[in-house]
């Protein structure tokens, strides 16, 4: 049994694992199938160095191969003993494994490709590039079929190199071809950025996919709230209508079925906006799961071949557009109801008296009365900060990004796509969608805005300006005075001004509010919009002027 083993290792082909077949010795000493180490030398052509795949010695040129005849004979002389070829304690590749590209016969599965050599391998084979110090370079993957996807196709060479002019992997053929003077970085370095974009993306799917699942829950509750609503207004309106059974008996039935429709306007409206949720929810785990099988590839240009290929990713905010409030549904019905109860008991003493009767339409709302005091403002504050991202290179921030300054020289600030180029303003870091307040306390002349985040950044002109454009809204705070404007339509307020100026949000009922602050509330000016994005506060800052996003109390 010992002696067939060591025959059997004496006489096989390190590289297909099988008894020699057609053996040739090679200069080191090494013996092969002439098939394999043929294989194995193609795949170094393009360098000109050919070595063993054992000791790793190097040749050049490609050594000639010559039948080694006494190999030959002993090996035919084993497989009429019997002896087998291949070990049987190896794992063979499967119609859907990637195959040993050095194995010949039944191949083993491979365990890595190498994406330097373009070659898969099984544990055997692939002991060279963890003990030789020539493959410590080499980068290892796990298995993959399509190696020869890395191979440019016009120049046949190693593509190693990522053109961002063009979105594509090249050779460095291809660099001092047609992408000369092109923006481009090693492959490497675009997969690890590529990777760290992907995380972001999925971490800002995770976050709004738990706002969203949150939502539905909130809307779910609403539901039975409405229900409850409802099933209750019935009840008690029945009760009133049996007193008045032979002479209201019509108009018990339409008032029951204007509660019954009102109820099923409204669970409608909810549900539609939860079928919408829970929608936006299978897609972004649809998403979220092609984004965590694209991060899986560790194979760089196929990683970077599917990100390019990756449609655009709308981003969102993570806060709750649902505003859940505990609204009576159905109680001014019944008010109504109980009110034209002790009208007709009057009515009913004198039969002459009675007159058509009706019902007010009650109008139920998911959006909620805005607050009366400032306690209820309050109640509503948001904690926003000022984004350094899209500050003007004019102004500077300070007390963890609250308070912002007109500087009188510019500021060194690194150059982003957020960033305003010419107007003296900053956005919020946070959006803002639901019911929100805030206060802003100033000196000098300031623009107390809100605007979506695509208002355009660049430019001098009123579509980046503060209340010149249809995508924002601003309140001009002067020394005497108030202008509010928006889409470059302005309008002078008359009456005291205040250095405090509350804002109220109403992102869904598209109301808009600025108040002067001092010991009492005081209405400044209000819009009533449709708002069709989230909103960001904004802030203009003028000469020697200064503003600061204060913490309300």
């Amino acid at each position: 049994m010992e002696q067939n083993k060591l025959d059997r290792e004496t006489f096989s082909c390190s590289i297909c694992l099988d008894l020699l077949k057609d053996p040739v010795t090679i200069p080191c000493g090494h013996s092969y199938c002439m098939n394999c180490i043929k294989r194995h030398w193609n795949v170094e052509d393009l360098k000109r160095i050919y070595s063993c795949p054992q000791c790793r010695e190097k040749f050049s040129p490609r050594p000639a191969l010559k039948k080694n005849v006494v190999f030959a004979t002993v090996v035919e002389d084993l497989k009429n003993t019997g002896l087998q070829a291949a070990p049987a304690d190896h794992r063979y590749a499967g119609p859907k494994d990637v195959a040993c590209d050095f194995c010949t016969g039944t191949k083993l599965k491979a365990t890595k490709s190498c994406l330097v050599c373009l070659a898969s391998y099984c544990e055997k084979h692939l002991q060279p590039h963890y003990n030789s110090d020539t493959f410590k370079q080499h980068h290892l993957v796990e298995p993959t079929k399509n190696l020869k996807k890395n191979i440019c196709s016009k120049h046949d060479h190693v593509m190693k190199i990522f053109c961002r002019t063009d979105q594509k992997c090249i050779c460095s053929f291809c660099l001092m071809d047609e992408h000369q003077g092109h923006n481009t970085v090693s492959a490497s370095v675009e997969w690890t950025e590529r990777q760290r974009e992907l995380k972001k993306r999925r971490g800002s799917i995770k976050q709004r996919l738990q706002v969203r699942e949150e939502d539905v829950k909130l809307l779910q509750q609403e539901v039975e709230d409405i229900n409850h609503s409802a099933d209750k207004a019935v009840e008690e309106c029945e009760e009133i209508f049996t007193e008045l059974i032979r002479l209201l008996q019509k108009r018990s039935s339409d008032v029951k079925q204007q509660i019954r429709f009102q109820q099923e306007t409204e669970v409608r409206q909810v549900k539609d906006v939860q079928e919408k949720l829970q929608q936006e929810i299978t897609e972004l785990k649809r998403k979220n799961a092609e984004l965590k099988e694209l991060s899986k590839i560790e194979d760089h240009n196929q990683f970077l071949c599917g990100y390019s290929s990756m449609p655009v990713f709308s981003e969102s905010t993570n806060s709750s557009s649902i505003n859940i409030n505990p609204l009576r549904y159905f109680e001014d019905i019944l008010a109504s109801v109980s009110e034209l109860q002790v009208e007709l008991q009057d009515i009913l003493r004198d039969p002459w008296r009675g007159s058509l009767l009706s019902l007010t339409e009650v109008n139920v709302s998911l959006s909620e009365q805005e607050p009366k005091s400032r306690a209820g403002f309050l109640r509503h504050s948001k904690d926003l900060t000022l984004n350094p991202n899209t500050a003007n290179v004019w102004l500077a921030l300070s007390k963890e990004d609250r308070k912002v300054k007109r500087m009188g020289e510019p500021q060194f600030l690194s150059r982003h796509a957020e960033r305003f180029t010419h107007w003296r303003q900053v956005l919020s870091r946070e959006s803002l969608t639901g019911c929100c307040y805030w206060e802003v306390e100033r000196k000098g002349r300031i623009y107390v805005a809100v605007a979506y985040n695509s208002i355009i950044r660049a430019g001098r002109s009123n579509k980046s300006l503060f209340g010149a454009n249809d995508k924002s809204w601003a309140l001009e705070c002067r020394s005497h005075n108030f202008k509010f404007g928006h889409n470059d339509i302005w309008k002078s307020i008359s009456g005291p001004v205040s250095s405090r100026v509350g804002v109220y949000l109403d992102h869904r009922a598209g109301i808009l509010s600025f108040y002067r602050v001092s010991e009492s509330m005081t209405l400044i000016h209000r819009v009533q919009t449709t708002f069709t994005e989230p909103l960001h506060a904004g802030l203009w800052i003028g000469f020697a002027c200064h503003a600061e996003l204060c913490e309300p109390k």
